[in-house]
């Protein structure tokens, strides 16, 4: 209630201001470091050849976690950590990609509960939110939300960074606070994203430091490394060149040999078999071998890149004598990704439009890979040793999915160079994070608080292995993968794509004697294998697990179709904003229509009337010398198309219609049209059956890298009044191909 006094005037009235919401004297800052699927033997420090000498040199002043569970994917992992509750429970049972319709399905984080963010507001801290959300439906990241689900609507107060599963290092899909935003740079400028995001995270933190040095600071810092597409500066690449020529094979063995040495894994700890589909190193050609170790080296190269970035962070903590009062976590989200497939991809959104990318095409292109024009990710092979020596990958249920690295140090947090072996999950981080600032946890959490083992380790304390006193029961699922942990034995389910779920077969494990997940119990103990199936059960069913959906692509091809309904036609007019891939007009397996109405004047004009992608995919409408042209861009092989004749000075209607053929699902007919009238035609053997690009939506220009081959942002010079964009209903998206690659958009 307003205690100030009011009468007459100022002389007989008396003020009253209240008091500001601030933190305890000394409340340490929390720097969350978020990777993205990196695999749980990637850092230096749990025995990988990779160079992190930043994230090593954090090991060194705290806790390394060995086992620290997360969720298998990563819009699951993030709304766990966000909240210290279980990802179903909270509606976010798979990807933020779609709504299901069901409770645990929503693709967004349920507005009751509360965040990390929203908690720590509530006593004085300031937050800050720089890099990958991936936390609420797509569909709800246009240009009008809604922003309840975005940071600043989630009790962040400062957002840089991205809303959608990856995006492209050189050519990023950047939103500040609530708006769309185009880069401050391009490839051809030295732009990286990490960079930039760094950048803005010392900005962020010498901006409060300046306006509230004695108050404390949350910083989430989520880098895109490193998710696909594995992107980084060619002098990096390069010096991984023959680092991994000797393959997945004997870098899993020798990762296994340092992380035995290291304390990260028990001395008996033997590797498991080789993932299925996967060949033995030696089985490739001289070819493969070169193209894969460079693939490899790419995402080397990325983590390295990213781990000096981080540096830079520190170096400012230290700078301004915040580093001893500030927690530091760096984690990942899930195993390292399958999502590269066998061979590896060069430009994968080529194979994902059913344009193949074979050994030779991949080989001709060896020297461009982690450049603008690729979108390149690693073979199942190196994801198998990132993952050393657990089964499996993203996705899975498996360690190879959901065991991950963790380190954590600070103030007062563990004894310096540490280990812990005790069980913990994803949701057991906010929890933990609040009993180390001193706040009073809400009864909704369901993790539970590891703070203790910090503390302990920290007065020398060294736990075995083992789980948590209070840690009773933690269930896993995605994709219809099944799993379950109690005190230290685990029971799991590989679930088969399409496969009756009753059909799927339940393995038991002792974690605490098999840490690999080497030696199945099922047939020795079934007893305790039917009880923790029976838990399992029970767990999905009071976190809103069920109904279990192992569909794929179904998914993402219902979401589009009942976020456009029946709408068919989009009007955008000069001076629109960018529009994210997600709330785009839906192009896939459909004929659609493109016009624009312009003027042209006196002098001539040229430059993009509408442009949806970048590199390498997408589709562009553009005039230059005087000519209207149109690129489809499908991984980065150009169909362009000229009029036969040059736009006449004046108002005219200029577009382009593409005839999808009922007969040949991945043949098109296209046609330019001035006025109505046919000025030019091409044949589109391929065109998009699965996805446009990863980046969004302009008109007017071409914001990032171009789609065609004119330079970036090619603003036309004429008048563009609009834009019409009009599909039609029929619509063949390839479900077929979308399953074979198993794009799991996270």
């Amino acid at each position: 209630m307003d205690k100030a006094q009011i009468g007459l005037t100022v002389a007989d009235s008396k003020p009253f201001w209240p008091e500001p919401v601030r933190s305890g004297a000394g409340s340490p800052n929390v720097l969350v470091v978020l990777l993205d699927d990196v695999g749980f033997a990637d850092f230096g420090c749990y025995g990988s050849e990779i160079d992190t000498p930043v994230i090593d040199a954090i090991a060194e002043r705290g806790v390394r976690f060995t086992g620290f569970h997360t969720t298998a994917m990563c819009s699951t992992t993030r709304a766990s950590l966000l909240t210290g509750r279980n990802h179903h429970s909270v509606g976010m049972g798979c990807l933020a990609n779609f709504d299901s319709g069901y409770p645990g399905y929503r693709g967004k984080v349920s507005s009751d509960a509360a965040t990390i963010a929203e908690l720590l507001g509530q006593v004085g801290y300031r937050n800050y939110m720089v890099g990958k959300w991936h936390a609420t439906r797509l569909t709800e990241t246009g240009p009008t939300g809604p922003f309840d689900g975005w940071p600043l609507g989630r009790g962040f107060h400062r957002f840089y960074g991205f809303l959608d599963a990856e995006t492209d290092q050189y050519s990023p899909e950047l939103v500040r606070d609530n708006s769309h935003v185009a880069a401050p740079g391009t490839y051809e400028t030295g732009y990286h994203l990490t960079e930039d995001l760094v950048d803005n995270t010392v900005q962020y933190l010498a901006d409060h430091k300046a306006s509230l040095p004695d108050d404390p600071w949350l910083c989430w810092f989520a880098p895109g490394a490193c998710h696909a597409p594995h992107q980084a500066p060619l002098e990096l690449i390069d010096k991984y060149a023959d680092r991994f020529s000797k393959g997945w094979d004997k870098t899993r063995k020798q990762r296994l040999d340092r992380q035995r040495a290291l304390g990260i894994v028990p001395a008996g700890t033997a590797l498991p078999p080789r993932n299925d589909m996967v060949q033995p190193w030696e089985d490739h050609s001289s070819d493969e071998q070169r193209l894969f170790a460079r693939l490899q080296g790419a995402y080397a190269a990325m983590l390295e890149h990213t781990d000096t970035q981080l540096g830079r962070v520190l170096e400012f903590l230290s700078a301004t004598d915040q580093l001893d009062n500030t927690v530091i976590a760096v984690m990942s989200d899930n195993g390292a990704s399958q999502e590269g497939g066998p061979l590896g991809f060069v430009n994968a959104m080529g194979p994902f439009n059913g344009l193949p990318e074979p050994l030779e095409k991949k080989i001709a292109r060896i020297d461009d890979i982690g450049g603008p024009d690729t979108h390149s990710n690693f073979p199942w092979g190196w994801a198998m040793a990132a993952n050393t020596p657990l089964k499996r990958y993203k996705q899975n249920t498996h360690g190879g999915g959901i065991r991950d690295p963790l380190v954590v140090a600070g103030a007062g947090v563990g004894e310096p160079g540490s280990l812990c072996h005790q069980f913990c999950h994803v949701s057991d981080f906010l929890p933990t994070v609040l009993d180390l600032v001193g706040i009073e946890k809400p009864q909704s959490l369901e993790g539970v608080s590891f703070a203790p083992v910090l503390v302990e380790t920290a007065n020398g304390v060294r736990p075995e292995n083992g789980s948590s006193a209070d840690k009773q029961v933690q269930y896993f699922e995605m994709f219809g993968h099944r799993g379950i942990w109690q005190k230290g034995w685990k029971a799991v389910a590989y679930h088969r794509l399409g496969t009756a779920f009753a059909d799927d077969e339940w393995e038991l494990y002792n974690l605490d004697l098999d840490f690999a997940e080497n030696n199945n119990l099922a047939q020795v103990e079934p007893e305790r294998l039917q009880n923790m199936i029976k838990a399992w059960w029970a767990e999905a069913e009071r976190n809103q697990v069920l109904p279990l959906d192992d569909r794929f692509a179904g998914r993402f091809a219902e979401n589009a179709a009942r976020h456009h309904g029946a709408r068919t036609r989009f009007e955008f007019w000069a001076g629109m904003g960018h529009l994210p891939s997600d709330v785009a007009p839906d192009l896939r397996g459909r004929s659609y229509l493109i016009e624009a109405n312009i003027v042209i004047p006196e002098q001539g004009a040229e430059g993009v009337l509408i442009a949806h992608g970048d590199a390498t995919s997408g589709y562009s409408l553009f005039i230059e010398g005087g000519y209207l042209k149109h690129d489809l861009n499908i991984g980065g092989e150009h169909n362009v198309v000229s009029s036969d004749r040059p736009v006449a000075v004046g108002a005219h209607r200029v577009g382009m219609r593409l005839i999808r053929q009922p007969q040949a699902p991945n043949l098109g007919h296209g046609t330019l049209l001035i006025d109505g009238e046919p000025v030019g035609q091409f044949t589109a053997e391929h065109y998009f059956s699965l996805m446009i690009s990863w980046s969004g939506l302009d008109i007017g220009l071409d914001r990032g890298t171009p789609v065609s081959h004119y330079p970036a942002p090619f603003e036309f010079t004429g008048q563009l009044i609009n834009v019409v964009v009009t599909t039609d209903i029929e619509q063949d998206l390839d479900h077929e191909q979308q399953s074979q690659i198993e794009i799991a958009r996270d």
